[in-house]
Order: C-alpha cells, then structure tokens, then sequence
C-alpha cells in the first residue's frame, strides 16, 4: 500500500491544509477533543468535526427535527418554518460568516446541526412547561441547549451516545440564541470535566449564560438570531398576524422587511465588523436595529395571545403524560411506551445513573409534536387549526 494514500496520511494531509486556509484564531481539527478514544481513529479518513457532523446528521433525534415545532403550532400550513428548516437555515448562514472570517465550517456545521436536537415537542412553550413539571420532580431546570448535549452525549446508540467532541458539545451547550449581545468573545479553553460543572450549575439554576470557547460557537450563536428573526417575521406576515409595514423605521431602514434582506445585511455587518477581531459582532447601528426587531417579534408574534390560545391544552398533555411515566416506572411497568420505544435496550448505565424524573424528562423531549399528541387520551388530543 503506497503509506501516502492511506486513511491516516490522507487525513494528516487535510490537518495541513487547514493550517494554510484557516485564519490564526480558529479551531484546527487536529486539536479536537474527545471523551474517549476510539478504536478505529487510526483508520478515520474524515477530520474530527466533520465526522461530529455525520454523527448529528445520523442520530435518531435529528431525524425527529421534522416534525417538532418552531414557533408556530397546530397550523394548517405547509409553508410554516419546522425546526429542521431552522438548523438547515442556521448551518448555512453560519459557514458563510464562518468562511469570511478564516474559521472551521466544519465544526460550525456540527454544532449548528445539532444545536436545537434537544428541543421539546411544541417548541419553547413545550421547554417552559416541561421545566416546571422537571423542577417539581427534583430533576433541575429543563434547558434545550442542556438536552441537545444529553441526547448526543449519552442517549443516541441506546446509551452509549455519539463521543462527540468537546468543541462541538461546548458550542451546543452555550448557543443561547435568545440572549442579545452586540459582541461575543470566546471564554478561555475548557475541558470537559469543566463543561460537565456547568451543565450542572446551569441545570440547578447556578448559572445561566455562558460564552462559547471558540470563534466557530459564538459564530453559531449569534447567527442563531439571524438565522430565526426574519423567518420568523416572515411566517407572521403570510399567516397575516403581522404586516411588513409595522416594522419600526429604523428596522426597516438598516435591516429590510423581507427575510432575505434581513439576514444579507446582518450577514454583511458582522462580516464587515468582525474581520480580523477577536470577537463576533455587529456594529453599533445595526445590533440597535436587530435588538428592536427582536423587541417587535417578542411583542407582536412570539407572545401574541392569537398563537397562544391553544397552549393551555398542551400543557395539560405534558402534565399527563409526565405524571402517566413517572407512575409507570415506579410500577415498573413493562408494557408502558416508555419501556418499549425507550428504555428497553438501552445500557444498564443509563438506568443506574438517572433518576425516574431525568428518564421522563428525556423520553418527553425527544418525542416530535405529533407523537407526543398521539400519547393523549383521546380527549385531550387537540385539532389542527384552519387559520384564516
């Protein structure tokens, strides 16, 4: 066998390159970390983060993306924004800013990809009643960023989880979206004894924001926004809950009133403003502007009582299916769903680890909107809604 051509040399090969493309302040493959060795790395052809992106991509919770909320619910509309139109979106306009900027679309992709895989059914609404049921139980906070990690790093392949590497569950773990910054800085490097102590801090509510330690996750981060404001706005209006011309002046002015050109000139701004910086950010006039659309978006869509109507029913499913699995393991009942399309197979490790309220809570996440409605009683299953 010519050695040039092997895996490993091929792979080394790709490192090299990276360090004649990548600008000095990204995340080269070769200083990728992960939890536990791996048998076959002397075999694996494919740089760290790309082979995280194709676990993400092969997880069973990234396939049930399809069917989960992202703001709108229950709504007889096929144009609607699911989750994963979010993640597909959000990856793109994260490795076009990553690309511009001299950093590593890989890990930007991997992290992008599996960012929102811990989101519940019914989207934030879904997170918010869960965590009160979680916090009642004794199990923490319920966070999506929390469970994304929790999903990848110890549910997916019945237990054993994916070995990910710590840049790419760092960057997951720390992608808020929701909090606004005009600039983001990398905190300093970390190890994953000291990710695993903010999970936990964060879990308990200790803690609460917490940067990135890479360019390539605060590039995900606040791309995030960019990547849902506009969509977002732009579902509110075909739905008519909104119309383009109640965007504030100064929105329309600096950013547009269509999704296009709302993400071309955040885009262009953090690009024009974060070339050659130690930090992610857009300048002052623009981050202004997004801050009022996202004002604007909260007022008018996110906690518009037309969309919220029909919440109150879904809670009361959460509240019942939560207590129906809590009383089926303290049964042991082996014939409940929960055992069936859960726990049964999965390695002892993860029963002896987790209580009944943390099993429960990671069955309910990862289910998708309509099989969480299927696991209603039958009067409790809401309709679809005919929006008019």
């Amino acid at each position: 066998m010519n050695l040039e051509k092997t895996p490993r040399a091929l792979k080394t090969r790709l490192e090299q390159k990276e360090t004649q493309i990548l600008g000095p302040r990204a995340c080269f493959s070769k200083n990728a970390v992960r939890r536990y060795s791996e048998r076959r790395s002397g075999t694996e052809y494919r740089l760290a983060f790309s082979a995280d992106a194709d676990r993400i991509l092969n997880s069973l919770a990234y396939t049930r993306y399809s069917d989960k909320t992202q703001v709108f619910s229950l709504i007889n509309n096929d144009h609607l924004t699911h989750r994963v139109l979010h993640v597909q979106m959000l990856s793109r306009v994260a490795r076009t800013i990553g690309r511009y900027l001299g950093l590593n679309t890989d890990l930007i992709e991997a992290v992008a990809m599996g960012h929102d895989i811990g989101h519940t059914p019914f989207g934030h609404d879904g997170e918010h009643f869960l965590s009160r049921l979680t916090q009642s139980a004794g199990a923490g906070h319920f966070h999506h960023n929390l469970q994304s990690m929790q999903f990848l790093d110890v549910i997916e392949r019945k237990g054993k989880g994916w070995n990910l590497t710590l840049q790419t569950l760092d960057a997951i773990v720390c992608h808020d979206g929701e909090a606004h910054a005009r600039v983001l800085t990398p905190a300093p490097p970390r190890e994953f004894a000291d990710l695993d102590t903010i999970v936990r801090q964060i879990r308990v509510g200790t803690m609460a924001d917490v940067m990135p330690m890479t360019m390539e996750g605060c590039v995900v981060r606040i791309a995030d926004t960019v990547s849902y404001i506009g969509r977002d706005f732009e579902d509110a209006v075909r739905l008519k809950i909104v119309a383009r011309d109640q965007l504030p002046g100064n929105c329309r002015e600096r950013l547009g009133a269509t999704q296009g050109t709302i993400v071309f000139n955040l885009v262009t701004d953090l690009i024009n403003t974060s070339i050659d910086q130690d930090f992610i950010g857009f300048s002052p006039g623009v981050a202004d502007a997004l801050k009022e659309l996202k004002q604007f978006n909260y007022k008018f869509i996110y906690k518009n009582p037309l969309i919220k109507r029909h919440l109150t029913g879904i809670e009361d499913i959460f509240k019942c299916l939560f207590d129906r699995y809590m009383n089926d393991l303290a049964k042991a009942d082996g014939s409940s769903v929960i055992y069936s399309q859960f726990l049964n197979g999965m390695d002892d490790t993860y029963r002896l680890n987790h209580s009944d309220a943390e099993i429960t809570r990671d069955f309910i996440a990862g289910m998708t909107d309509s099989y969480f409605i299927r696991q209603a009683p039958d009067h409790m299953r809401p309709a679809p809604i005919d929006w008019v």
